[in-house]
């Protein structure tokens, strides 16, 4: 089980008073979740010309390093974390790496390069190759760049928990993957870019004593094998254009058209849901205005008219601001707490800002697919 969490304390925060805030207004106007699936750009863009691509395995072979613990692992406290560092399989994750890149079909070809190339037991995140390394590679392979895998570090957190309420103890390991990647061209002296991003993968078991938790619990072995698998897929979203499925709220209730509406929606009818929201808001006030812009914004997301969404997102913030009684932009948690319509249009803004920031540069990266 892989679990991410949120980068920062206010994007928690943000969350958690949005997750208040549709709970409030559920309370009061018929509020339904919708997912939207949309692409984001990767954060390196690569030539249309580079169409065929190779992983090597530039990783030390040294595949353990020391334990480190955080404290007696025997203390009374049975919640003492244990925490391990490891240098993970090489060639597991890179042979993922291999797989992750051509599952996403975005290359001509993707082939790896089985032999490792450092053999040095003592050099972390790998030597950078030469020139003359990466045009021999290039050469024999028979592709335009390589991808090359350079590091992978792992830390390994286990706890044991006693659940007095159920009689019972419960284990965790959570493991936070570091992998490291480089992307050389032939005939250039450094590397185009290096990648070093991170995330974690979970596991978990209950049982009536600590031994038989530690039984059910993940071994070292498998530890290592199965997150440097994990660790070949984390740069994927990196280096190329990624899926992400995004919650957005439709309100459904307050009157004929909104009801209808939500029918037309949920057949995919867009242009017939946003008529009929249309007529809302050009005969409503206050809230029931709001939501109908709000809907209307949606409505032009669901077709990718960012544009009109965000014109109509903004239509939606402003009388939401007069009906939360907003004067000024703040950022104090507990009066936006108190704001729920304002805090809900404020926030789809933004996520309509990003989304439209991000498709110029998306536009490029796909870009080889219109020449086909």
């Amino acid at each position: 089980m892989i679990r991410k969490g949120f980068k920062n304390k206010a994007a928690r925060c943000l969350y958690c008073l949005l997750l208040s805030g549709i709970v409030f207004i559920s309370s009061c106007q018929s509020v339904e979740l919708l997912s939207i699936d949309y692409m984001l750009p990767a954060d390196v863009s690569f030539p249309a010309s580079l169409r065929k691509v190779a992983v090597v395995n530039n990783a030390s072979d040294n595949q353990r390093e020391a334990t480190q613990n955080s404290g007696d692992e025997k203390e009374a406290d049975d919640s003492s974390p244990s925490v391990r560092h490891y240098r993970g399989d090489a060639a597991i994750a890179a042979e993922s790496l291999a797989q992750s890149l051509a599952n996403e079909n975005y290359f001509d070809e993707v082939v790896i390069c089985d032999s490792a190339l450092n053999r040095n037991k003592n050099t972390q995140g790998g030597n950078i190759l030469s020139r003359e390394t990466v045009n021999n590679l290039a050469k024999d392979l028979n592709v335009d760049f390589l991808i090359s895998l350079e590091d992978v570090r792992m830390e390994a957190t286990r706890k044991m928990h006693f659940l007095p309420e159920w009689n019972s103890f419960y284990g965790t390991v959570d493991v936070k993957v570091y992998p490291t990647v480089r992307v050389y061209l032939p005939n250039h002296k450094n590397p185009m870019v290096t990648v070093s991003p991170n995330d974690s993968i979970f596991w978990e078991a209950a049982g009536s004593s600590e031994g038989a938790v530690d039984a059910r619990l993940i071994d070292e072995k498998e530890l290592i094998e199965q997150a440097s698998e994990f660790a070949g897929t984390i740069p994927v979203k990196h280096l190329l254009p990624s899926w992400k499925t995004a919650q957005r709220y439709m309100f459904t209730g307050g009157s004929v058209d909104m009801r209808d509406a939500a029918i037309y929606a949920k057949e995919g009818n867009w242009e017939k849901a946003i008529e009929l929201w249309q007529n809302q808001y050009a005969t409503k006030k206050g809230k029931k205005k709001m939501h109908a812009a709000y809907n209307i914004a949606l409505g032009y997301e669901m077709q990718d008219s960012i544009a009109a969404a965000l014109t109509w997102a903004t239509h939606a913030f402003t009388i939401a601001q007069e009906i939360d009684k907003v004067e000024d932009a703040t950022t104090d948690m507990e009066v936006l707490a108190n704001k729920p319509n304002f805090l809900l249009t404020a926030i789809y803004i933004n996520e309509l800002q990003e989304r439209r920031n991000s498709m110029n540069l998306l536009n490029v990266q796909m870009k080889r697919f219109d020449e086909e």
